[in-house]
């Protein structure tokens, strides 16, 4: 039995939107603490403490796919290049990207994707990435 549900916000009480809005507050520093959250939402701290950890705002279709990408290239110049001249070539876009520091002439590199504007599917992005000559290994970390 699934723990979750997608539920339309007009059948629920409007208190829990109201959590959300304090967490995003706290979120956002734009509120120093709870307390000054749910005073300036209009909830109590007993509804936003009973109700932080258990409501979530399904996420955007809008805001697209995202990818995290795990690659081993060969440390040589202009390997980093290449990869990513590739993945704008399919209008994906870099979220974060972090490389180890190269070790037995190979450098591990972590990457986060944005597939919102994706020109075709993410197959294709992957085997366009391993046919080149500096990746040795690509795997999909995660997809999202």
């Amino acid at each position: 039995m699934a723990d979750y549900f997608y539920v339309h916000k007009k059948i629920l009480p409007n208190y829990l939107e109201k959590v959300l809005e304090a967490r995003e507050m706290l979120d956002s520093r734009e509120a120093a603490t709870v307390t000054e959250a749910t005073e300036r939402i209009g909830i109590s701290r007993n509804t936003y403490y009973r109700y932080k950890d258990y409501v979530f705002r399904a996420k955007d279709p809008a805001r697209g796919q995202q990818a995290v990408l795990s690659l081993l290239l060969a440390d040589l110049p202009g390997a980093l290049s290449a990869v990513l001249t590739c993945v704008t070539d399919h209008r994906a876009s870099v979220l974060t990207i972090s490389q180890a520091i190269p070790l037995a002439s190979h450098a591990s590199v972590l990457m986060s994707l944005d597939l919102a504007g994706l020109e075709g599917d993410i197959n294709t992005l992957l085997a366009d990435l391993k046919s080149l000559p500096f990746v040795k290994n690509l795997q999909l970390a995660g997809l999202e």
